[in-house]
């Protein structure tokens, strides 16, 4: 699946199909996560139901801290 994930053009393995999916490829396990999905912030209840396809932008912004 082709995808642009932060901006950048990436191509996905087939099993990647939610945005639960694309998490778990990039390993992300952050519990502070903000995911736009086209455009639209979405809830973290509703990741594994959230379905992709071709072309999709996703957006994630991870909060890091630091000092």
């Amino acid at each position: 699946m082709k995808l642009v994930i932060n901006g950048n053009d990436v191509q996905l393995d087939e099993s990647v199909f939610t945005i639960t999916d694309v998490m778990d490829h990039y390993h992300i396990d952050n519990k502070v996560v903000i995911v736009e999905h086209n455009g639209e912030i979405i809830d973290q209840s509703i990741y594994s139901k959230c379905t992709l396809a071709d072309g999709d932008k996703i957006e994630l912004v991870q909060f890091v801290g630091g000092g």
